[in-house]
């Protein structure tokens, strides 16, 4: 099984519009598409919703999604390309918890793209991408925790990061690769080409389905 990790700063930064990108463009290999959520207290895992319940009695969900037409992540997860969309819904606190009712969810997928910064402590993914944008001022803990993780930066707005953020030191990206992106594309051809070289796919192979397939080198 090997997994790709999208996370990002903040909650609405574009981490499902971005991984949906990428299902699309390499949409001929066989993803299973996750999404995690960690609800805080007073928020059931079952369904999202407030409730009484103690984290003791639903501490996580596992569903499956069908629908590719629906408005949810994970809906847009099968209309991009998915084969199998996944949402693990956690309390707070209790991923370990839940971790291997989730691996049980992903046993015999062979690419797995996960939503999530939480999910680096669980596993080692052959690419983290991390998305930013300077428009937004907050930036999560966890994503401060896995910043220098992340093996490239995907930045909506401006691509001047240095200061952006009073308190987060972005000396721990310092060298890494940056594609900037415009909505409502999400994709560039630089980062197609950056993302199946470190896939492990050859330049051309048909696994691209768009701006990667042309011609050319990977980076060194």
């Amino acid at each position: 099984m090997r997994v790709v990790v999208v996370g990002g700063q903040a909650r609405n930064v574009g981490k499902t519009s971005m991984l949906c990108a990428l299902l699309r463009e390499f949409r001929r290999l066989n993803w299973t598409a996750a999404k995690i959520t960690q609800y805080g207290h007073g928020i059931c895992s079952r369904d999202g919703r407030p409730c009484d319940c103690a984290p003791a009695e639903h501490p996580y969900a596992v569903s499956e999604e069908r629908d590719a037409r629906g408005r949810s992540d994970t809906g847009r997860f099968l209309a991009a390309g998915a084969r199998r969309s996944l949402w693990l819904r956690v309390c707070q606190g209790r991923m370990a918890s839940a971790w291997p009712a989730f691996e049980r969810a992903l046993a015999g997928a062979e690419w797995v793209a996960i939503e999530s910064n939480s999910v680096l402590d669980f596993l080692a993914p052959v690419l983290y991408l991390s998305v930013l944008d300077t428009a937004i001022g907050d930036f999560k803990a966890s994503a401060v925790r896995f910043l220098a993780r992340a093996d490239a930066l995907v930045t909506r707005g401006s691509a001047a990061l240095s200061g952006t953020w009073p308190g987060v030191d972005m000396t721990a990206v310092a060298g890494k690769p940056v594609f900037p992106v415009t909505p409502p594309v999400d994709f560039s051809r630089d980062l197609a080409h950056f993302v199946g070289w470190r896939l492990g796919l050859e330049p051309g192979d048909p696994s691209f389905s768009r701006a990667a397939g042309e011609e050319g080198s990977w980076p060194h």
